[in-house]
């Protein structure tokens, strides 16, 4: 059996394929980040997923496609603590770029990008990947993502700069105190999960002028940094995965189309893509 999974900061989606290539469990687990995950937490986790229990010792390959995936160093991180539950199978880890630009691959190059908790982009041939700009991180930058946004509306909150009916809905959900907030910003190490999790709240509110507005600006800035680097980039299509693009997809095509992007596909999961492309194109089934 063969497991390919796509893992963001926040969440990992799993399929598990049989002999044949067809689907044989589909679930997810936590994300698994190197950067804030120890080998340890990735092992314990896996060792507790009941989905994993009956075919944990069946798995002869894992491709396992994560944020913070970024460097040997890393990659060992998870890759080890992958080999302590799946232990007969041959284990590969690499970025979730990677897995993006593969799933959003349709046979010609592709500006491949990420709009989840955090954002990326890179470029396809068909062959390599290709980073221009770095993955600045919540800090400085991951532009219209879900911590990027998150950070905004916790800001304007706290400043009292949310329109009033927002300002009180926020109010009655969270009821937030500035010294708790500081401490889960300041000194949690997921804290850029954190501030993703204040989307549902932006969500809820997609249709208020100040969110359509907070949402077009951070995306046209993804674009003029991510998208608009890439020499040619009006020849190749853009594509986009996460959660992010997904949900607010018209205002994403909108700022698109204003700097004559040619759009490729905008998928929330990659995961079915990503298994789509490894029978297709890495012929997995016939050495597995």
């Amino acid at each position: 059996m063969i497991a390919i999974v796509e893992s963001g900061s926040t969440k990992a989606d799993w399929v598990i394929l049989n002999e044949k290539g067809e689907i044989a469990l589909e679930f997810k687990t936590q994300g698994f980040n190197p950067y804030f995950h120890s080998t340890a937490f990735v092992s314990s986790t896996l060792s507790k997923t009941p989905e994993l229990q009956d075919v944990k010792d069946k798995i002869t390959r894992v491709f396992f496609y994560g944020a913070g995936c970024s460097s040997d160093h890393l990659n060992l991180i998870v890759e080890r603590g992958l080999a302590e539950v799946f232990t007969a199978a041959e284990i590969h880890v690499d970025h979730d770029l990677v897995a993006a630009a593969y799933s959003l691959y349709e046979g010609e190059p592709v500006i491949s990008c990420i709009i989840g908790t955090g954002s990326n982009s890179c470029f396809f041939d068909g062959n390599e990947v290709t980073e221009l700009v770095p993955a600045l991180g919540f800090i400085l930058g991951d532009e219209a993502s879900g911590s990027y946004y998150g950070k905004k509306v916790l800001a304007d909150y706290f400043y009292k700069r949310l329109p009033s009916e927002m300002y009180h809905d926020f109010k009655q959900r969270f009821d937030l105190k500035w010294s708790e907030t500081l401490n889960q910003v300041y000194n949690n190490v997921h804290a850029n999960v954190y501030l993703a999790s204040y989307m549902k709240f932006i969500a809820d509110h997609k249709d208020n002028a100040y969110v359509i507005e907070m949402i077009r600006e951070g995306m046209a800035r993804f674009i003029d940094i991510h998208v608009t680097n890439f020499a040619e980039y009006h020849k190749y299509k853009v594509g986009f995965v996460g959660s992010i693009a997904f949900l607010f997809e018209d205002i994403l095509r909108e700022e698109l189309e204003k700097r004559d992007c040619n759009v490729g596909r905008i998928i929330k999961h990659p995961v079915q893509n990503l298994f789509d492309y490894h029978i297709k194109h890495k012929q997995i089934l016939e050495v597995a």
